[in-house]
């Protein structure tokens, strides 16, 4: 039997250590044709008897049309069931990065629905998840940001957190893949890019090398450290959450800060609130930890919460009612 080129074999190991169960039902991979979720798929055909893959054509560059064909045929190759869906990005209020980040993740979803919920495989690397706890570190985000991206966020799951994505390059030029290399990633007007050639090369030089598997190591940690805080609030929100909604501020309002603010955000988002910040969130929890007779705070979608008789509830504005 002949051996398996290292590259490859890393990528299949982080492949079977990440995937939810060992059996051999179906997977989706969501694949651009770039290399880390080609080498993925190349892995994926390894690991498992039944392999789909959507290649999603945003439409937003010139020729994306042949691009995705390309990614098509080259995973047809290799045994994977691949389809091109083409989605139509709109405007959004993030921006056309966030509204197609939105109706791709709408075209993996649907996917994994025709097959049963199978897991939809996403190609983010180490170096993604270290970029995504820069720009949290950067915009002040709290503990649940900084974590980062999760390896099994049901459908998703990310192999490759913790391989570099020189290593998905290597694994390609091994397996005899060509990879695309999307023109956006050289595109300095966007924030992630300038991150990616300028802000970490200058850190791993100032700090003498490690500082991307660092950043990646702290959203692990970090992680865990959500997840437990996480499971402590739920427990709290079932005691303290009424049959009509409401929320009992007292028992709330004993808990630590972390927990607190926790519960707050999931009993908030479960009665429709959305969008809302950390600071109003922390007005929130001023009617909580704080309570002194205070107006009701105001939330996005001219939402207010209110506290009576040691109740909190959400409601319209009267404004709007």
């Amino acid at each position: 039997m002949s051996r398996v080129p290292p590259a490859v074999a890393e990528v299949r190991r982080a492949l079977r250590h990440s995937l939810p169960d060992a059996g051999s039902g179906p997977v989706v991979v969501a694949c651009s044709g770039g290399a880390d979720s080609l080498a993925l798929a190349a892995a994926a055909v390894a690991v498992r008897d039944e392999v789909h893959a959507v290649v999603v054509d945003h439409g937003l560059q010139a020729g994306s049309g042949a691009v995705a064909e390309r990614a098509r045929a080259q995973l047809a190759g290799l045994g994977v069931r691949a389809a091109v869906r083409p989605v139509v990005v709109g405007t959004g209020p993030d921006g056309p990065e966030g509204e197609a980040r939105r109706v791709r993740y709408a075209a993996l979803r649907e996917a994994s629905d025709a097959l049963g919920g199978a897991p939809v495989l996403l190609g983010h690397t180490l170096d993604d998840q270290a970029e995504t706890v820069l720009l949290g570190l950067g915009r002040g985000a709290g503990a649940r940001s900084l974590a980062g991206m999760a390896t099994w966020d049901p459908p998703w799951c990310r192999p490759l957190l913790g391989i570099r994505r020189a290593t998905t390059r290597q694994a390609c030029a091994e397996a005899g893949l060509e990879p695309w290399e999307d023109p956006h990633n050289a595109d300095a007007r966007y924030t992630r890019v300038r991150l990616r050639h300028e802000v970490l090369p200058l850190l791993e030089d100032v700090l003498a090398g490690g500082v991307a598997s660092a950043l990646a190591r702290t959203a692990a940690q970090l992680a865990d450290d959500d997840a437990a805080l996480s499971a402590l609030a739920e427990d709290v929100r079932r005691a303290a959450e009424d049959d009509d909604g409401g929320l009992a501020a007292p028992v709330v309002g004993k808990e630590p800060a972390a927990v607190r603010r926790r519960v707050l955000r999931s009993w908030l988002a479960a009665q429709g609130a959305r969008g809302f910040d950390e600071a109003q969130l922390r007005a929130v929890d001023g009617l909580v930890a704080r309570w002194r007779g205070q107006g009701p705070p105001s939330l996005p979608g001219r939402l207010e919460v209110i506290r009576s008789r040691g109740r909190l509830t959400l409601r319209r504005a009267r404004s709007e009612r």
